[in-house]
């Protein structure tokens, strides 16, 4: 076969070849396409995984710190209770106690109930007393003989029988006016309850909805710290021949006052 005649063979060949080339390459092309589309698409994967990963360690850390305050304000939570009292000096009511510790109400009361068993021991000086659910701590009564020798010795309160009088109707009928003391007295209150203002036993705790709007009047804390009780409901409730007893009094005053 002659050179002319292989030439356009030849030629053929040539184009079909530059076209199969082509084709390869596109076809490797469209491959390395497919290829990098799929590690972008792997590495995406990753990133969201691993920022899924850490998003779940941080979740995780937060609720461990969370956890440990929890669990720090529980196995510490006496201490705490113990420096909130000693630093402010009066009463601290409870729910604002169990806010600071993160525990419920009832969990930071049998803490302090424990706590309040802990210091009745022989051996301590101060103990935490209950005044109508809120807690103080205080020296016992057994250190004060030894507390006047290096503190100023307090003045006494001296409560006579016109104040112990006007202050037993304050506590079994509060709140109430003055007048309502005076009707049940028969004579003038108005400078008993003033002393008994003045001795932080009594103060004023709201005026009465009617004309004029008198003052009411109530016990204090002072009160349930000097007289040994924690609440209003623990006063000691007089007996029925007690209580006529009284009457019989207040009458028997009444008209020696009505013949002077």
């Amino acid at each position: 076969m002659t050179i002319s005649i292989l030439h356009p063979v030849l030629r053929q060949l040539s184009v079909r070849l530059r076209t199969c080339r082509r084709q390869v390459k596109q076809h490797f092309n469209g491959i390395k396409m497919v290829q990098e589309k799929g590690m972008v698409r792997r590495m995406e994967q990753k990133g969201t995984a691993e920022n899924k990963a850490a998003e779940n360690r941080a979740a995780m850390n937060g609720a461990a710190i969370n956890g440990a305050a929890i669990n720090g304000a529980a196995i510490n939570g006496p201490a705490i209770i113990e420096a909130i009292l000693f630093t402010m000096g009066e009463s601290v009511p409870l729910q604002k106690l169990a806010d600071v510790l993160g525990l419920s109400a009832e969990e930071t009361k049998a803490m302090i109930q424990q706590m309040m068993s802990d210091y009745e021991q022989d051996n301590r000086g101060i103990q935490i007393i209950e005044l109508d659910g809120a807690y103080q701590m205080c020296t016992k009564k057994q250190m004060y003989e030894y507390l006047i020798q290096i503190a100023r010795q307090p003045k006494k309160q001296a409560l006579t029988d016109v104040l112990l009088e006007t202050l037993s109707i304050i506590a079994y009928k509060q709140p109430v006016t003055r007048v309502e003391i005076e009707k049940i007295r028969g004579v003038s209150s108005g400078h008993a309850v003033n002393k008994l203002v003045e001795y932080n036993l009594v103060c004023e705790v709201g005026r009465l909805d009617v004309p004029g709007r008198p003052l009411l009047f109530g016990t204090t804390e002072e009160f349930l710290r000097s007289f040994g009780v924690n609440s209003i409901e623990e006063l000691p409730q007089p007996q029925p021949e007690q209580v006529e007893e009284f009457r019989h009094e207040a009458e028997a005053e009444m008209e020696i006052r009505m013949k002077v």
